[in-house]
């Protein structure tokens, strides 16, 4: 059970497998909540508006469910990563009668999150505590319509979900016309990011890469949303999307993406590596 130390809209504290976790309630938003790990906001989750994407990264993985399937058509979601489930309400909310699996190494934090911002008991969305690498390869074959890796450990993304190893036991669970979406986070000269555009290229036919125009310069450091399919991605959409959000992104494909990776190799196991700490204060609560 998680330790607990303070309730309400004063904030909660609690003790959870992958450190403090701490629920911060949101001045400008009656029921918004933001959840900390160590102080590094992790989830953003407004309980009356579940399809308020306050994060800039998760309104890029919005898009993506946006364009996924007809408007309102369920889906079949993969949920590597857990947070305070922000993708799997907007998911519920915009596409009601969807099937979701969350995946989530931490199982007090799990217990926590839905303790204290339940989900709607209508809700499709089941979760599954162990390490998300594991729980792949117990899934059964083609059962996902999308899938998204938003794991991290001690602020990085692990070695072991970095390789084209991993990219491959997720194909198996992906249905032919299914997207893999990751999220992850690199700055500077960006090695780790262009050694996974080589990655998810070794093993998706179509892909692009979505991020703020700041990083992908290497001016600071912060998210990357890498996208993958078998099939052909709505690459327009999602360029119009990214560029006119109030956060506006820049979206790579094709020989955008080939520079952008500047001859990296794709990882395999034997040589994969966890994504870089980030600078003291990067993620540093407002």
């Amino acid at each position: 059970m998680a330790g607990r130390r303070g309730s309400g809209r004063d904030g909660i504290r609690a003790q959870v497998a992958s450190g403090t976790a701490e629920l911060r309630p949101d001045p400008d938003r009656r029921r918004g909540w933001t959840l900390l790990l160590d102080g590094t906001p992790q989830s953003h989750v407004d309980l009356d508006d579940p399809t308020h994407l306050e994060f800039d990264y998760v309104r890029r993985l919005g898009h993506l469910v946006d364009l996924a399937a007809r408007p309102r058509s369920p889906l079949r979601v993969l949920h590597l990563g857990g947070g305070a489930f922000t993708l799997a309400r907007y998911v519920a909310a915009t596409r009601p009668r969807s099937a979701q699996q969350v995946v989530e190494l931490d199982g007090a934090l799990v217990e926590l999150v839905r303790r204290e911002l339940p989900l709607d008991r209508s809700w499709r969305v089941r979760t599954r505590t162990g390490d998300a690498r594991d729980v792949v390869g117990r899934l059964r074959d083609g059962a996902f319509d999308l899938v998204v890796l938003d794991v991290f450990a001690g602020a990085r993304t692990p070695a072991h979900l970095a390789s084209a190893e991993f990219l491959q036991a997720v194909v198996e669970v992906m249905a032919p016309a299914a997207t893999y979406a990751a999220n992850l986070t690199d700055g500077g000269a960006l090695a780790f990011a262009r050694g996974q555009v080589a990655t998810l290229q070794s093993v998706f036919p179509h892909t692009c890469l979505v991020a703020d125009p700041a990083v992908l310069r290497g001016r600071r450091f912060g998210n990357l949303i890498l996208v993958g399919g078998r099939i052909p991605l709505p690459v327009d959409l999602l360029t119009a999307r990214a560029a006119g959000d109030r956060s506006p992104a820049r979206l790579l494909h094709g020989p955008e993406l080939d520079r952008f990776r500047a001859g990296a190799r794709p990882v395999h196991d034997a040589t994969a590596a966890a994504s870089p700490l980030p600078p003291d204060g990067t993620f540093a609560p407002g």
